[in-house]
């Protein structure tokens, strides 16, 4: 079954890249300038479309860093009802600065990630001045768990987009106190596309 409007629509917001240089140099004692990378992934699920996103200081382009994989899929046509649910890299390295350079992503499969239960996002859409709003919201309270190395990390995942723009939830979550440990502490990361990549979206296989 093909993607419906709504998900190619969600997915053209996202893909891209970003930068909250405004923001950065608005408030550089809580906010990071950081570039952001959204890719197309095609052909890895039979269902859905596919996201593969990293980030870096500006400082430090060569270095990108949490590396992860988004997957967009309606879970109910009527209503209709999309999900983002995550998946982490086995290797995270293997696809480091695939966000540069895509032609990474062409040795990517299926046993090369793994995916992260309860890190799913519900999607919320709204209508805007400029087209379809999306917000994608934890489905209950509980942070995303996973681990790297024998090390638990926790992460409160959330984002709102629409064309041109990318507002990041996202906050790191210390295991045993509960609380943000970085990320939007003091609200979101608010970053505006600087470069498209929607032309490479195309619906996933049958």
């Amino acid at each position: 079954m093909p993607p419906t409007p709504e998900l190619i629509n969600l997915a053209h917001c996202l893909t891209g890249e970003f930068s909250n240089q405004e923001q950065a140099l608005a408030e550089p004692a809580w906010y990071v300038h950081l570039r952001l990378w959204h890719r197309p992934v095609v052909g890895l699920f039979s269902q859905g479309l596919t996201i593969f996103a990293e980030q870096a200081n500006i400082l430090k382009l060569d270095q990108p860093y949490r590396q992860r994989l988004l997957q967009l899929q309606e879970v109910s046509l009527n209503p209709l009802e999309i999900q983002v649910q995550y998946y982490k890299f086995l290797d995270p390295g293997e696809f480091r600065g695939a966000g540069a350079n895509p032609s990474l992503l062409k040795k990517l499969t299926l046993e090369k990630i793994e995916l992260l239960p309860g890190c799913v996002l519900g999607v919320s859409i709204s209508s805007s001045g400029v087209g379809l709003a999306f917000e994608a919201l934890p489905m209950d309270d509980r942070p995303c768990s996973f681990s790297y190395d024998d090390k638990v990390y926790q992460v409160r995942l959330g984002f709102a987009t629409r064309a041109g723009k990318f507002l990041s939830y996202d906050q790191g979550i210390d295991p045993t106190t509960g609380k943000a440990i970085w990320g939007a502490m003091l609200g979101a990361y608010c970053f505006q596309k600087t470069q498209e990549f929607t032309l490479e979206v195309s619906s996933e296989p049958p």
